[in-house]
């Protein structure tokens, strides 16, 4: 049996590795990104707070009392900016949502659990001002991909009246963990990756969804490319298996996809992906 060393923890976590043609798919974001802002409408770089990267981007609605969708980037809490993904926001209007596109700072300058409270105060203003944008703050959903897929679900964890006693406990009404890591462990396990997060034990248990109490309210979905490594999969079926099925009814594995082409399918009308992102929005 293969030894679960660092070596292999790189194997499994290092997506550019896995996918020889990963600059493709950065390269389609970043133009699609720049097409999506050129064509707008769109409101750039609003300030949620003070703090290093604390702006966001903000897609406006249509029409007024829409859903909104907060989409968190991944990049493994270490890279890639709100910037490479504006190419989210004209998917989700097109249906008739708002979308908020966050940025946060980047390790190793903070920590994960400090970006993970930078997120829930990006929520916290999307909650207080979405409705000059035509969104609806009962209705918002949050979605991420990879370390955004974390983030995501932290966010459907957050006790939200301890971050802010105005916000309602169901500030956000539900959540997609997109190729989501649930559970930090192995992580702190990756060499490669470890180099600039220095996660710690006690990071870990604080800041990893799998090992916090599953909300009292609210719906998370959670899918993985089905050609992704065999980690990807079990961080998938982690949430699900920690948090029921109840709270976690659509568990995944998206075929013929990998760690890029996946965020690519949430964009995609006809793909089941952008569907249960939908689904979610309209609930």
């Amino acid at each position: 049996m293969e030894s679960r060393d660092g070596a292999w923890h790189d194997r499994m976590y290092n997506n550019r590795e896995r996918v020889p043609l990963f600059a493709q798919h950065l390269a389609r974001w970043a133009t699609e990104s720049d097409k999506a802002r050129a064509v707008g409408p769109c409101e750039l770089d609003v300030a949620y707070g003070p703090g290093e990267g604390e702006t966001l981007d903000v897609f406006p609605a249509p029409h007024a009392d829409a859903p909104v969708l907060v989409f968190v980037h991944g990049g493994y809490w270490r890279s890639l900016d709100k910037k490479d993904h504006s190419f989210v926001g004209p998917a989700f209007t097109r249906d008739g949502a708002c979308v908020v596109i966050p940025n946060y700072a980047l390790c190793p300058a903070v920590t994960v659990p400090h970006i993970v409270l930078q997120v829930a105060r990006s929520i916290a203003w999307t909650w207080h001002n979405i409705g000059r944008y035509g969104g609806d703050r009962r209705r918002i959903v949050v979605a991420g991909h990879s370390a955004g897929g974390h983030l995501a679900a932290m966010a459907l964890a957050c006790l939200w009246q301890q971050l802010d006693p105005a916000l309602p406990r169901d500030a956000v009404r539900s959540a997609l963990a997109i190729s989501g890591l649930h559970d930090l462990d192995a992580i702190m396990r990756t060499p490669f990756l470890q180099a600039d997060l220095h996660l710690t034990p006690d990071q870990v248990a604080q800041a990893s969804p799998a090992r916090l109490p599953a909300p009292r309210q609210g719906t998370l979905y959670t899918v993985a490319g089905g050609d992704e490594s065999e980690e990807y999969h079990r961080q998938n079926r982690l949430i699900q298996d920690a948090w029921g099925a109840r709270r976690v009814p659509v568990c995944e594995l998206l075929p013929g996809l990998n760690h890029f082409s996946v965020l690519e399918a949430l964009v995609e009308p006809s793909h089941r992906l952008h569907q249960l992102a939908v689904d979610l929005l309209r609930a």
